[in-house]
């Protein structure tokens, strides 16, 4: 009991310890780069982009790292694709979505969502440099079961609004990752080999499935054992614990632009009242956007 006990406190001590020196490499590094980074921002044209809703203006800007998202979503907004939609789907702590162009004067009752312009977008991550944070800009898309490369929504996005989390919960989702490896590695292996594996099922073929099994398995382990450890950057560690955002969103959807003003535009669209299927019950309409540079 007292030898469990110990060991606890130990691992409360270690996390704690532990949140300390990465908090505190997080500042030396914001303290000691932010003049460069504030000459590169200024030195930079990076594309900025008014968003004027029904609550007030978003401005966002858009990164020149994701070059097939910026100027695909530039495109948009000069054609005027986004004038009329709605934010069709609002959760509180998590994100505000728009961009269906079938949400333009839709009917009460009407389920939006599925809404597109004909065509994908190839993922573009840039991470861990560009992530889930309060006011990350980042496209929507379909499931991994139908579109297992990531690629983006030709035309909805989402704009994070998560919540703050504490050192401890970070660590935790560190060591899930980690300890999902294997199984996420196996299901990639398995997803690609998914004919041979209907085929065996439909012939009844349980030893060849159990053996296929066995060789994805320790397939799978190889592979996990060559990889890194997931960590949280300093970056990350910092801005999930003291403004948020959505970390377990990271890697798995293209983070392509940020809100630079408007922000509490953002939350007061994410407070409203929706119904089941997240709708607002009172339509959030963006009304006009505009390249400002």
């Amino acid at each position: 009991m007292y030898l469990c006990l110990f060991i606890i406190l130990s691992r409360q001590a270690m996390n704690i310890l532990k949140t300390f020196l990465i908090t505190i490499t997080a500042l030396l590094v914001m303290g000691c780069s932010a003049k460069n980074r504030e000459e590169k921002i200024e030195n930079q044209t990076e594309p900025i982009v008014l968003i004027e809703t029904a609550k007030g203006t978003i401005k966002i800007k858009l990164y020149n790292e994701t070059p097939l998202h910026r100027d695909n979503f530039l495109k948009l907004v000069k054609d005027k694709t986004y004038e009329g939609t709605l934010f069709h789907r609002v959760i509180n702590e998590f994100m505000i979505q728009a961009g269906d162009p079938e949400s333009k004067n839709a009917p009460k009752d009407k389920m939006l969502g599925s809404g597109d312009v004909g065509y994908t977008i190839p993922a573009e991550f840039v991470y861990p440099k560009y992530f889930h944070k309060k006011g990350a800009l980042s496209a929507a898309r379909m499931g991994d079961n139908v579109n297992p490369e990531k690629e983006s929504s030709g035309c909805q996005f989402y704009i994070v609004t998560g919540k703050v989390y504490d050192g401890t919960s970070l660590f935790e989702m560190e060591e899930q990752k980690n300890q999902g490896k294997v199984e996420n590695i196996f299901n990639q292996l398995a997803q690609k080999r998914m004919k041979e594996i209907y085929k065996m099922r439909k012939e009844g073929d349980e030893e060849g499935l159990y053996n296929l099994q066995e060789e994805l398995i320790g397939q799978a382990e190889k592979e996990a054992a060559g990889l890194p450890d997931f960590q949280f950057t300093p970056e990350q560690f910092t801005a999930y614990t003291t403004i948020g955002g959505t970390p377990h969103l990271d890697g798995e959807y293209t983070v392509f632009g940020e809100v630079v003003e408007g922000m509490e535009v953002v939350d007061e669209i994410q407070q409203v009242k929706t119904n089941r299927a997240d709708r607002p019950e009172e339509d959030i309409q963006i009304l006009k956007m505009t390249i400002q540079k």
